[in-house]
């Protein structure tokens, strides 16, 4: 039984089998479908207004001072108890939690320093450390 060749039994098909390339063209065009979408994608986010004003509070460390009048310096500029509070919340709010230092003067009032230690724990701080404790040796 001879199907639409030329020559005999044993000849070759002289036509080519197209099913391997339209095979290999239909995975690549589901290839295309599939990976134009997600290149084209776009997300919508609303961003927040960026705040230009600067801030008083490094990311590093901070350091309070506290002199014999009771004045309170946040970074060596004088400050109020709800500054300080506001000051403090920002310090914390940062990713990585600043040091807080605090430098009281050797004549310096226990109740203002007392005053500042639990206005910093109500701000959330865990990292604070004293300076100048060698100025009490005597």
């Amino acid at each position: 039984m001879s199907v639409g060749g030329g020559g005999g039994q044993g000849a070759p098909i002289m036509d080519i089998n197209t099913t391997p390339l339209i095979d290999v063209m239909l995975v690549l065009l589901i290839m295309f479908i599939i990976t134009i979408p997600i290149q084209t994608h776009a997300v919508k986010l609303d961003l927040p207004v960026p705040n230009n004003t600067p801030t008083n509070v490094d990311p590093v460390f901070n350091q309070i001072d506290i002199d014999f009048l009771g004045n309170i310096y946040w970074n060596k500029q004088e400050v109020d108890e709800p500054r300080l509070l506001q000051y403090l919340k920002t310090a914390v709010a940062l990713p990585t939690q600043p040091e807080l230092r605090l430098k009281p003067e050797g004549l310096a009032r226990y109740e203002v320093v007392d005053k500042v230690m639990a206005t910093a724990q109500q701000a959330g701080v865990t990292k604070m450390g004293f300076v100048g404790n060698e100025q009490y040796a005597n």
